[in-house]
């Protein structure tokens, strides 16, 4: 029985030791994977063959009784992913974003409204001015954030007044956009000096855009003008190893990992620097927290491990040749 016991526990480490290289395997693959988060596999032993129960002692002076058991193996107790700060790398690029401290975007299939959350930050503006991953789906936040303007006529010049401005008061797909046009955002009060498309062609225009650590996104126009667009929101978490990786960077069952002021975003809630979310860096990314040094190393003691339970299942097996030779 002590033999088959022996080729069990060598069994329980190959297949223990074969998962966490597996796991260290896939950190070293992903260790250029912006937003990537490393696992950890950690082990546990099996239950024991107990041939002798403990007992306590008699009272008469004497000891009491120790347990004798024998151990089955090891097993996988759980692989934990580390959700530690990754570097942040400068891109230049102002759409791309990273968060310095806790928090995840939000994203949003708008095909199939699916909603993840992630921490790769390597984000683009579509055709339609949406902020989205390199996969399409779209960032979450405050939307809705505009101005409107008036044409007048002053001393045969076109000047543009601005003659309101909405906040961004929705939350969902962060686009950011800007056009007004006659009709639409822009009246034409000229008194007809100027025709509505000799207004259009000199209206106030998208330029350019900027986001700052708190998420605000502020559009400039051609004319100087500031307009706020929107605003990104993050989302944390009681317990982020909960969360499941769907691929593509992004993280799903927000649920099962205990969501931090609900599922539902909001800007008392989910505002960058707020309630202990990290603030949002632009032109930046987070690179993948994977420590390769400390991966290969790990490596070498898993195929150590490895080989040393191999070692129990050749001994065992040599120790039962001898048994079975005993006949001659």
């Amino acid at each position: 029985m002590a033999l088959l016991g022996s080729l069990t526990s060598g069994v329980s480490s190959l297949r223990t030791f074969t998962t966490q290289i597996e796991v260290i395997g896939n950190n070293i693959a992903n260790v250029n994977t912006n937003g990537f988060k490393g696992s950890n596999a950690t082990f546990s032993d099996m239950f024991s063959n107990v041939l002798r129960n403990s007992s306590p002692a008699p009272g008469n002076g004497a000891s009491n009784t120790p347990v004798m058991e024998v151990g089955t193996g090891v097993q996988l107790a759980a692989i934990t992913r580390d959700f530690g700060q990754g570097t942040l790398s400068p891109t230049g690029i102002t759409s791309n974003l990273a968060i310095s401290g806790d928090g995840f975007f939000v994203v949003k299939d708008p095909v199939n409204g699916d909603t993840f959350v992630t921490r790769a930050g390597d984000f683009r503006l579509d055709d339609q001015g949406y902020l989205v991953t390199p996969e399409g789906l779209r960032v979450q936040g405050m939307t809705g954030g505009t101005a409107t303007y008036e044409a007048v006529e002053v001393g045969g010049v076109l000047v543009y007044n601005r003659t309101s401005t909405t906040l961004p008061a929705a939350v969902g797909d962060i686009r950011i956009h800007f056009d007004i046009r006659v009709g639409s955002g822009l009246t034409n009060n000229t008194g007809g000096a100027f025709t509505d498309d000799q207004v259009n062609a000199a209206r106030p225009a998208f330029d350019s855009y900027s986001i700052d650590r708190y998420g605000k996104i502020t559009a400039t126009l051609t004319n100087g003008d500031l307009v706020e667009l929107g605003n990104v929101l993050l989302m944390n978490f009681q317990d982020p190893t909960a969360l499941t990786a769907e691929g593509n960077n992004l993280f799903g069952s927000l649920g099962n990992a205990g969501p931090i002021g609900g599922l539902t975003l909001s800007m008392a809630n989910n505002a960058p620097g707020t309630n202990g979310l990290g603030k949002v860096q632009s032109g930046a990314v987070e690179l993948s927290n994977v420590d390769l040094a400390e991966e290969f190393a790990t490596l070498i003691s898993a195929q150590r491990a490895f080989q040393a339970g191999s070692r129990i299942i050749t001994v065992s097996d040599a120790v039962l040749e001898d048994i079975i030779n005993l006949k001659r």
